[in-house]
């Protein structure tokens, strides 16, 4: 596709994905919430397949344990749930140390957690 000046213009696709990431840096600027660099690019990045999907974002500080406890969590297994697969019997302690290092009340912020900052990926 090109304009009347025989420049290539961006395909649909292209273009929506452009409008949406201006008007998404639009409604941030209007708001009193910070919007991190982070989010910015998590929003503009394409999304993650094969090698890349299968290893999540690891949140510093968590001991491999304790994240492996946070990804069961994310998925709704129970505490008797995680300690049968990770052959645990500490798991309460795990969870406490997660919620704890992640600044976190309870196990539902712990999973929008895990969901947001792509420690669990939905449907996997």
């Amino acid at each position: 596709m090109s304009d009347w000046q025989g420049r290539q213009r961006p395909g649909p696709d292209q273009a929506q994905r452009r409008n949406d990431l201006w008007a998404a840096l639009a409604v941030a600027a209007g708001s009193t919430a910070a919007v991190t660099r982070r989010v910015i690019q998590q929003f503009a990045a394409p999304p993650r397949t094969g090698a890349a999907a299968a290893t999540p974002w690891r949140p510093p500080g968590l001991t491999d344990r304790e994240l492996a406890v946070l990804i069961q969590g994310a998925r709704g297994t129970s505490n008797a749930e995680i300690a049968r697969a990770l052959g645990e019997t500490t798991v309460k302690t795990h969870v406490s140390r997660v919620l704890a290092k992640l600044g976190l009340r309870d196990r539902t912020p712990a999973v929008v957690f895990a969901y947001e900052h792509g420690v669990v990926l939905p449907g996997g």
